[in-house]
């Protein structure tokens, strides 16, 4: 007998996209009367209880529960929604994302063959809206420049990874290693999955599940989804400083430079001249990448849209980690 599912949900104010996720659910070629969908709402305040609603009334055949959730954060949602589930086997989505039809089958193969403790696939990277930056923004999102080696982002191989978006496991492996970290903001699946490693488990990558995942569709919401990725990357890495990756290290390090220099400059010629060829350096870079992807693209767009959207993922993913550093220093609880 195939296992029962329960895919939960962390949501606050998705209008916009959380129709496509459960549209995405209701044509899933797993059995509907062994999967429910149990939604943790973070209180929100525009249409998006209003549009699930109206979803359950057009689907009744699709079990959805939602419930309140108080304390308004990820971690906390997904807890919640593991507590209210019924399923033995917990797939973790979100509520901007759109899973392949052939999804929820693809985890519960993978989980059944024992390729891993907790199994996830490989993201499709789509524009959160209709316009050049959004479209730009989705682009850098799955560019090697701007997310460096994150396998699930770019094209994969099948294989145990350090971390998967939109996990699927037993419901066994929260009574093994415990529920998600609540005093991590972001960040709460790369803790997770840290710990299934530590524990003697398997984090598995299969490309063949997939998802579609709505990008953020503005500049300003994008720096704010990397600053608070680089703010909580930082409270993760002094529990697990050996998980620190490449990647990870370089926008700090870039931002830190940058930032002395510009002091500096202000009364050494030298650091001047250092701080102008360590820009020209970079935008150069972003030029070249921008460049390359309109022609290959054929969307000139690109040629200011990629280079404004990876500098605004480096720029707020390594001031927001600083910025954590820094308050860890004056905080007693940092």
């Amino acid at each position: 007998m195939p296992p029962f599912v329960s895919i939960i949900v962390p949501c606050y104010n998705e209008e916009a996209t959380i129709r496509h996720l459960l549209e995405a659910l209701s044509a899933q070629t797993y059995a509907r009367d062994l999967m429910e969908v149990v939604i943790s709402d973070g209180l929100s305040t525009d249409h998006t209880l209003e549009v699930i609603a109206a979803f359950q009334q057009e689907c009744p055949d699709l079990q959805v529960l939602v419930e309140k959730n108080p304390a308004r954060t990820i971690p906390s949602g997904l807890n919640q929604a593991i507590r209210l589930a019924r399923g033995e086997v917990l797939i973790r989505m979100d509520a901007h994302s759109m899973p392949i039809p052939e999804y929820i089958e693809g985890c519960v193969a993978a989980l059944e063959a024992g390729k891993g403790d907790n199994v996830g696939g490989v993201w499709d990277i789509r524009p959160g809206a209709a316009t050049w930056v959004a479209e730009s923004i989705s682009i850098a999102a799955a560019h090697p420049l701007g997310v460096g080696d994150a396998m699930y982002r770019l094209k994969a191989q099948a294989g145990a990874v350090d971390t998967v978006p939109f996990g699927s496991f037993r419901r066994s492996l929260i009574e093994k290693i415990g529920p998600f970290d609540e005093t991590l903001l972001t960040n709460e699946d790369y803790e997770f999955n840290t710990r299934i490693r530590h524990a003697g488990g398997v984090v598995w990558l299969e490309p063949s599940i997939r998802s579609v995942y709505f990008a953020r569709p503005t500049l300003s919401q994008l720096a704010k989804q990397y600053w608070r990725y680089g703010f909580w990357k930082w409270r993760m890495l002094r529990r697990y400083p050996s998980t620190l990756r490449w990647r990870q290290a370089l926008p700090p390090l870039f931002v830190l430079i940058l930032a002395v220099l510009f002091v500096l400059s202000l009364g050494i010629g030298i650091a001047r001249i250092l701080l102008f060829i360590q820009v020209l350096t970079y935008l150069t870079v972003l030029g070249l990448v921008g460049l390359i992807s309109a022609i290959e693209k054929q969307k000139p767009y690109l040629l200011v849209g990629l280079p404004l959207s990876i500098a605004t993922m480096h720029l707020a993913w390594g001031a927001g980690f600083l910025w954590s550093i820094l308050a860890g220093l004056f905080s007693k609880n940092g």
